[in-house]
């Protein structure tokens, strides 16, 4: 049985204004993220449309594999619902909570998805985009990619299984984007376990039509071609020797006595975004490394890091400066990395239950590198 709305044999009808379109086609479930004008932001009312087909694809027979995408030219997605958090972390709604532990069921529903998936991480891919296409079987980004973690600029700590990806990188590749909020090109997300595949912008609509009638392997074996070299591979020397200090502040006056330039650029980046999230990210990261956990106890980590947010000035004044105002000039509190102190209060259990229940805790006390 295919889901409502759809037809197994060809492309159903769909209403072009839903913020999501899913069809069949030929046996290929296509999902759409369909709200071009936001970058197709991923908002609660989206993930709660997802969630139910994505089971029921996952149990139609009729359905060989599916295709996420995004409409529009400017990218896959450009995140979660930053606003309705915002909402939240100004009133002290708990509405995010809620919102948070749906995406997160259906990032991990796309993570174990029974059948192939193809996600094409065309253009702008952050945050919440990243959760729904960057732990998909086989993931495709182009020339126009950027993809990144920007959480700590908002006063955030990367969600959506970010740490259990960064945690994972190269070397401390993981620890400079996660710390930074820094964008990667296509080369960058290959070389960093972010994606998979390079295929030109202009070919993806072959690729999803030879995809559809031949399979996902013949469709890459024709269009994937060599990916750009990765410019943060290429610096990991100096990555690797500053981002192995013990704190966020030896961190920080390593990269600024570096003598190479975008050490001290990665310096100024990580000065400006919230000292606090900067404190608690690296810590999460070198867990989920230290670990080496599943995405389900990655998720369940970021979930506890988040719904600590909502209680915290840095998350509503992150988002409004970088969303709201735009003014670009948040007023962290704490101002300064050296002025965080402990935050052991930030990695305590959530007082609702988590996303995963049955998975095990992270190990949280270490500051492995």
């Amino acid at each position: 049985m295919s889901a409502p709305g759809t037809e197994s044999a060809q492309v159903s009808t769909i209403v072009e204004e839903d913020p999501v379109l899913f069809r069949v086609d030929r046996g290929v479930g296509r999902i759409t993220l369909n709200r071009p004008r936001q970058i197709n932001a991923f908002d609660h009312r989206m993930v709660k449309l997802v969630e139910p087909v994505l089971a029921e694809w996952a149990e139609d027979p009729e359905v060989r594999f599916l295709i996420i995408d995004g409409a529009g030219e400017r990218g896959f997605c450009a995140g979660g619902d930053v606003k309705a958090i915002y909402s939240d972390a100004k009133s002290g709604g708990r509405g995010a909570i809620d919102y948070w532990r749906d995406e997160y069921h259906v990032d991990a529903a796309v993570a174990r998805f029974p059948k192939p998936v193809l996600t094409l991480m065309d253009g702008i891919v952050m945050g919440g985009g990243v959760g729904l296409a960057g732990h998909a079987s086989h993931r495709v980004v182009t020339e126009r990619s950027m993809v990144g973690m920007p959480e700590t600029g908002i006063g955030l700590i990367p969600d959506v299984g970010g740490t259990y990806l960064l945690g994972r990188t190269p070397g401390q590749l993981g620890l400079h984007v996660g710390l930074t909020g820094g964008r990667m090109t296509a080369g960058d997300a290959i070389a960093l376990g972010f994606a998979d595949h390079f295929v030109p912008s202009d070919k993806l609509p072959d690729l999803i039509e030879k995809a559809t009638t031949h399979g996902i392997p013949a469709a890459l074996a024709e269009f994937v071609e060599p990916a750009p070299e990765s410019e943060l591979l290429a610096e990991r020397e100096w990555i690797d020797r500053c981002y192995s200090a013990p704190t966020a502040v030896d961190i920080v006056a390593a990269l600024q006595d570096a003598p190479e330039p975008a050490a001290a650029k990665a310096a100024t980046a990580i000065s400006r975004v919230s000292p606090t999230s900067v404190t608690v990210t690296l810590r999460a990261i070198r867990a989920m490394r230290a670990a080496g956990g599943t995405l389900e106890q990655a998720l369940n980590l970021e979930f506890g890091l988040c719904s600590h947010a909502l209680d915290t000035p840095d998350l509503a004044e992150g988002i409004r400066a970088q969303v709201v105002d735009k003014d670009r000039n948040p007023q962290w509190t704490p101002a300064t990395l050296a002025e965080v102190g402990n935050v052991d209060a930030w990695f305590a259990p959530p007082a609702t239950e988590l996303p995963f229940p049955d998975a095990p805790p992270v190990p949280t006390d270490m500051l492995e590198k």
